[in-house]
C-alpha cells in the first residue's frame, strides 16, 4: 500500500500578519483585562507585535531578601532594584491566524529561556488574547 502524504494542521506555524487595527485593538484588551483581573500584580505591560506574533511581557515590583545582595556582590541593594525593576517577565507569545478571538498560544519557559506552545486553560489550541494573558500570568502569582 503506498504511503500517502496528510495534510495535518498545526496552530503553531503559520499565521498572518497583524493589521495595525488588531494590533490597536488587541492591545487594549489585554490592558484592561490585565487592569482588571490583575491589579496591583505589575507595574506596566509591554506588548510588542512582529509578524503574526503579539509578545506579552509585564515588569513587577522586585522582592529581594533582607541583606540581599551579599556584601561581595558588584552592585548595591539600590541597583540591583533598579536592575530588575527593568528586566521583563515574559508571559506569552499570541499567534494570529485572521480572527482576532482565536489565536494560538506559546507560553514563555524560563528553564528552556524560549516560548512553549501550550493550550489554553480550556484545553482548546485557540483563545482570545484575554486567555492569553491568563495563561501566561501564571507568573505573576507569586
Amino acid at each position: 500500500m503506498p504511503h500517502r502524504k496528510m495534510w495535518v494542521f498545526n496552530p503553531h506555524v503559520g499565521g498572518k500578519k497583524i493589521p495595525e487595527a488588531v494590533k490597536q485593538r488587541t492591545r487594549r484588551r489585554i490592558e484592561a483585562f490585565a487592569s482588571e483581573k490583575y491589579k496591583g500584580k505589575f507595574t506596566r505591560l509591554d506588548i510588542r507585535f512582529r509578524g503574526p506574533f503579539c509578545y506579552v511581557d509585564a515588569y513587577v515590583e522586585p522582592a529581594l531578601s533582607p541583606g540581599w545582595p551579599p556584601k561581595d556582590s558588584r552592585e548595591t541593594r539600590a541597583e540591583m532594584l533598579e536592575r530588575l525593576r527593568n528586566t521583563p517577565l515574559h508571559l506569552c507569545r499570541l499567534r494570529y491566524f485572521g480572527h482576532e478571538d482565536a489565536w494560538s498560544l506559546a507560553f514563555y519557559t524560563y528553564s528552556n529561556e524560549a516560548y512553549s506552545p501550550c493550550v489554553f486553560h480550556s484545553g482548546d489550541f485557540h483563545g482570545t488574547p484575554e486567555e492569553g494573558f491568563d495563561v501566561g500570568a501564571t507568573y505573576l502569582d507569586r
